[in-house]
């Protein structure tokens, strides 16, 4: 138990393969929507602090691209070595995993998390979708051969009593140190970056299974004034068939998702949004170190 004269300050990195829930976590323990989340593969691209402030605590949550060992294009290439080199960054990391399921991308994950001389915490995630507790325990007696965790906590990122004693525990890994950041400070990255995942999670949800994977969002303009926020983003697609998938039969698609889009990033800001969008063709960007840099993913992990 921590002691309550003294400070503690430290890193949580959270792992695991895609979809399994990393960044719904995260948005549960900052009790803000600060990453995008959607039930597609590739909806975190970049590594996210959350900054979690707690009376003498300080936590920064890494959240991590999905770990998948998918080597095809440039794009996912980066995704990898972004996630693979924030694991060093941990005093302790978390690795989730959905309930029910051990596939063989979790063990390709585990491989990269035993090179680390670091605590590392199984949280078996999506409990809420487990009938009865009996079906329950024969799957982590199963998963707690698999490696020597130092806890295996099973959770429901949905639930605040269940995010929170997960909280409690990851406390106890966090070193004596002053806080980096002020309390009020819930993230490393810009508005401008938030406003831009916040237009992407949008339409990967509106458009589910139609192209999720080759949309890109920058923020051209970034204006805040007293009466309004005012930004202008654009949506690159690869080709012009994506284009008018994009901006949907008389711009719906566009619309719904600039209003969704707009309602999230109010809500952060607590100010009012006028959000302007404009959807560009840009072939072959995700293979293109350039784009890739003017868009914001790392090619220095």
């Amino acid at each position: 138990m921590n002691n309550p004269k003294q400070t503690y300050y430290g890193h949580i990195v959270i792992a695991g393969r895609p979809n399994v829930g990393k960044s719904t976590l995260m948005n549960r323990i900052l009790g803000v929507h600060l990453a995008a989340t959607a039930p597609k593969p590739q909806t975190t691209r970049n590594r996210i602090l959350g900054i979690h402030s707690d009376k003498n605590t300080q936590i920064v949550f890494v959240d991590t691209p999905g770990i998948h060992d998918d080597h095809k294009g440039l794009l996912n290439s980066r995704l990898n070595k972004t996630a693979i080199a924030s694991l060093s960054e941990g005093d302790a990391i978390v690795f989730m995993i959905e309930v029910g399921k051990w596939k063989k991308e979790d063990e390709h994950v585990l491989t990269y998390l035993s090179k680390e001389n670091t605590p590392v915490i199984l949280v078996v995630n999506k409990i809420d979708r487990v009938k009865s507790k009996s079906s329950l325990l024969p799957f982590l007696e199963k998963v707690q051969g698999q490696y020597k965790f130092a806890e295996i906590i099973p959770v429901s990122a949905y639930s605040e009593e269940s995010v929170g004693y997960l909280l409690k525990q990851l406390t106890q890994y966090i070193p004596p140190g002053p806080f980096q950041y002020n309390e009020d400070e819930i993230t490393d990255r810009s508005m401008r970056f938030i406003a831009a995942e916040m237009v992407r999670e949008q339409l990967t949800l509106i458009l589910k299974d139609e192209l999720p994977y080759t949309l890109a969002v920058t923020i051209e303009e970034y204006n805040d004034s007293i009466e309004r926020v005012e930004i202008s983003a654009v949506i690159y697609v690869s080709t012009e068939s994506q284009k008018r998938i994009v901006i949907g039969k008389q711009g719906k698609v566009l619309k719904q998702a600039g209003t969704k889009a707009r309602q999230r990033i109010a809500g952060i800001l607590g100010q009012r949004v006028h959000l302007n969008l404009w959807v560009k063709v840009k072939s072959g960007w995700m293979d293109s170190p350039q784009m890739l840099d003017q868009l914001n993913f790392d090619s220095s992990k």
